[in-house]
């Protein structure tokens, strides 16, 4: 997660950067879902039939805390799928971990927005687009407008919500369309996430952006970011999924604000770049422990180890690679200058190219 328009005030105005204190766990509660979107990575519908029970849900929320996890992603499938929800979510709080949710909004109504808000400190509504955009991507007519809704109903109730978009060639055109929306809506927060290769992101490869259009795409969000900073406005831009991101930002800075470099270039070093299986974990709905989301890879499972014991084993050849820092990786990256920001990028794609988890992120778009 690359937080590009933190990173641009607090380095212009000499303030510490949004630090990460502790880990941030994904957890994919659910693999029920009421859409169809086709760069689902957990591959999610309605068929599906929920394996994590709640008593096993409270357990392993007291080892997450004991293994320092601070930060919970509630995501799915639909996470609001399940009637469990806030027991599970208001058990975190009490542990003191944060709560976010990841929804797609559909579920969102006048009966429940009211405890959503109190429940989740962050909640994130993906919308892919204009109506017609998003409605294609997302295989449900109508959903676009009903997402809508929803982030008019959490304003109402005095809440603050973001949007979740994902960039690929059927989303691309609508770039500009999200950033329109957040400026009309008053909405706090724009994560735009570049596509990986899982789940039925893998099987619609096809769909993700070539070199070129994911710099002018790239362009386009850091011209965003210059322009909030500089008028004052208040919607935080990050970036996810794209650790060269940061990168390339770094070289538009550069040329923009030269005098700041050296404090920029510090404060993305301490950033550390990609950060699976270091700061974060995921969890999927069968209890599988991975180092992300994506990852082919998994490392143990909640029903045959304590995810303590999963997360802490230091026996584990992967854990080990991934925490290296900056990490071993193959191809250009061995001898790239900017490894120690990105720290490779995303083992998964590379695994989903080349067969070869420590091979060159085959997404980046960095020239050398």
């Amino acid at each position: 997660m690359f937080r590009l328009s933190n990173l641009i005030k607090s380095t212009l105005e000499n303030k510490p950067a949004r630090h990460l204190d502790g880990a941030i766990a994904i957890w994919n509660f659910t693999n029920r879902c009421n859409l169809n979107c086709l760069h689902c990575y957990s591959k999610s519908g309605l068929d599906a039939v929920d394996t994590l029970t709640t008593e096993k849900a409270l357990l392993t929320i007291k080892e997450l805390k004991e293994a320092g996890i601070k930060f919970i992603i509630f995501s799915g499938g639909e996470p609001l799928t399940r009637k469990d929800i806030f027991t599970i979510a208001e058990a975190c709080q009490k542990e003191g971990i944060f709560t976010y949710l990841s929804t797609n909004g559909l579920y969102i109504n006048p009966g429940n927005v009211r405890r959503i808000i109190d429940t989740f400190g962050y909640i994130g509504i993906s919308i892919d687009g204009d109506e017609q955009i998003h409605d294609r991507f997302r295989g449900l007519v109508g959903s676009y407008n009903k997402s809508m809704q929803a982030i008019d109903l959490i304003h109402e109730h005095g809440g603050k919500v973001g949007i979740r978009f994902t960039i690929t060639k059927e989303t691309q055109d609508a770039l500009a369309h999200i950033f329109e929306l957040a400026e009309a809506r008053g909405i706090d927060k724009i994560y735009i996430s570049h596509l990986v290769y899982s789940g039925r992101g893998l099987d619609n490869l096809k769909m993700d952006l070539s070199m070129e259009e994911r710099k002018k795409a790239v362009d386009y969000i850091i011209d965003k970011a210059f322009e909030y900073n500089e008028k004052g406005k208040d919607i935080d831009i990050v970036t996810g999924n794209m650790e060269m991101d940061a990168i390339y930002f770094w070289q538009r800075f550069s040329k923009r604000y030269p005098q700041h470099v050296d404090a920029l270039l510090e404060r993305l070093k301490a950033w550390g770049g990609n950060s699976a299986g270091r700061n974060l974990v995921n969890i999927n709905s069968e209890g599988d422990v991975k180092p992300d989301p994506f990852f082919p890879v998994k490392l143990g499972n909640i029903y045959e180890r304590s995810f303590v014991d999963i997360w802490q084993d230091e026996s584990s050849d992967l854990l080990k690679k991934l925490r290296t820092f900056p990490r071993e990786i193959g191809g250009k990256c061995a001898e790239c200058e900017y490894i120690d920001i990105c720290n490779g990028g995303s083992r998964p794609r590379a695994w989903a190219i080349y067969g070869d988890l420590w091979a060159e992120d085959p997404s980046c778009y960095i020239k050398e």
